[in-house]
């Protein structure tokens, strides 16, 4: 090759490497700029909510996730997938969950039952009374698997009206203690047909839409979408508050978990030691409003209307756990105690924000109309917590359920108001209830919202030092 032909080559490498430049010098400008501002649908701006999370409710959060009785969850992954056949589990190592042995799950969890965490449940009387009414109450052995999930599901009928999750049955043979630290949230390399398929289903069957209209698919993605999406966005816009609300949640749970993967990335593994952290490309190619053809920072957006939410629902339960009989039971007293005064210091944060979600908005139209619409979106979401049993990947399948059961405690929490307000102080109540595995979704649920806007306020930092 003769050096005129190197020297163009150089040229054209000099070129394309200012290009590269310039790009990621504009992308932070252009992700900051839509990724801010006031939110739809609310009175809440995205600086408030970065400030409110980064120097209140994340420390605390991050801290309340690692006590023992918020680092242990029950949760059964071999449930079959209810709506088409399985492609067969991943065989990647990193989609592995490994389960928490019977030894290290503290006595006052793995003796009590799900409702097991106020006081006057905890005593070591009880606590023995409870083992041998399991025993004497156990299905018999002998009955078929189809019966034994007949008896299963009359005993959670009952207690099942009022959630917006298909909930795991803790005492299935199937269900298994998980220690969530060991088994951190992170990217897999679960993709491909078996994941697109589980989201397309969610959004395009699930979502409040006719079939003709079609959501914006990932641009690497063959199909639909062809106009950017705006024939999708005109028509949302249209929809009633209820329904808007509705994709802009799963739109939002959607985008915490692409960050969590972004964020905890394989960067590198070398002698078996694997190295994890952000990925900028891994960012971009999920959020770029470039590559992504805008449909990136709309989700982002989301994403702070999905904690907005959650917040929402933080700050309306925090009557049930102020009650003195409500004791976050593990059987160590001094971690108790202390783990209750963390969580009701975060219920104090989370009464103080100025901006809340007025949930009192919606479901406001005549009775009856109100009514048939929050069933027909307590069912759609319902279905949504049992598509995640259809996850692949058993480690996103675990964080899938975690946080749409966590979400779905929140929409129980926010639509039970009066229930709330009418707690007996010294007493269980009958009206509204939670369980300890939906207590413990709550919380990491939130706990990994306010995760994500940390990381996305790490990832503009990042790009900022590119550029």
């Amino acid at each position: 090759m003769n050096r005129g032909v190197l020297r163009a080559g150089a040229g054209q490498g000099a070129a394309a490497a200012v290009q590269l430049l310039v790009t990621l010098s504009f992308l932070p400008s252009v992700v900051e700029a839509q990724v801010a501002g006031v939110l739809d649908d609310c009175l809440c701006d995205i600086d408030s909510i970065d400030n409110f999370n980064t120097y209140k409710i994340f420390p605390k959060i991050k801290k309340l996730q690692e006590q023992d009785y918020f680092r242990y969850y029950k949760v059964n992954l071999k449930r079959p997938c209810p709506f088409w056949a399985e492609d067969g589990h991943c065989s990647i190592k990193d989609c592995h969950v490994e389960p928490c042995p019977e030894s290290k799950i503290p006595v006052g969890i793995k003796a009590g039952h799900s409702n097991k965490y106020l006081k006057v449940a905890n005593s070591t009387k009880e606590l023995e009374d409870c083992e041998q009414a399991n025993k004497l109450g156990a299905i018999n052995s002998t009955l078929s698997n189809q019966s034994k999930e007949a008896f299963i599901d009359w005993a959670r009928y009952d207690d099942s009206q009022d959630h917006f999750c298909e909930l795991d049955d803790e005492r299935s043979p199937a269900a298994q203690y998980v220690d969530l630290l060991l088994n951190p949230e992170r990217y897999t390399g679960y993709k491909g047909s078996s994941a697109w398929r589980v989201w397309n289903s969610i959004y395009e069957e699930n979502c409040f839409k006719p079939r003709s209209v079609y959501r914006p698919l990932n641009p690497l993605a063959p199909g639909r979408g062809e106009d950017n999406g705006e024939s999708f966005y005109t028509w949302l816009e249209g929809l009633c508050l209820e329904k808007r609300v509705f994709y802009k949640l799963i739109s939002g749970l959607h985008a915490s978990i692409n960050l969590h993967l972004c964020a905890n990335y394989l960067l590198e593994e070398t002698w078996g030691k694997p190295s994890w952290g952000p990925n900028i490309k891994e960012f971009k190619r999920r959020f770029d409003p470039v590559e992504t053809k805008g449909e990136g920072p709309r989700r982002l957006r989301n994403l702070y209307f999905l904690y907005l939410i959650e917040l929402r629902a933080l700050s309306k339960v925090a009557p049930y756990f102020e009650r003195a009989i409500v004791d976050l039971y593990t059987g160590n007293v001094e971690e108790d105690t202390n783990t209750k005064t963390l969580l009701l210091s975060i219920f104090q944060d989370t009464k103080s924000f100025p901006m809340h979600f007025d949930e009192k908005s919606m479901f406001a139209g005549d009775k009856k109309g109100a009514k048939s619409l929050k069933e027909e979106f307590r069912l759609h979401f319902k279905n949504i917590s049992r598509i995640m049993d259809c996850v692949g990947c058993d480690k996103c399948r675990l964080w899938g359920k975690l946080q749409t059961q966590g979400l779905g405690t929140a929409l129980k929490i926010l639509f039970s108001e009066k229930e709330i307000q009418k707690l007996p102080e010294n007493s269980p109540s009958k009206g509204f209830q939670l369980t300890r595995q939906e207590i413990v979704a709550l919380l990491n649920a939130f706990g990994r919202l306010s995760t994500s806007i940390r990381e996305l306020q790490n990832f503009k930092v990042l790009l900022q030092h590119i550029r």
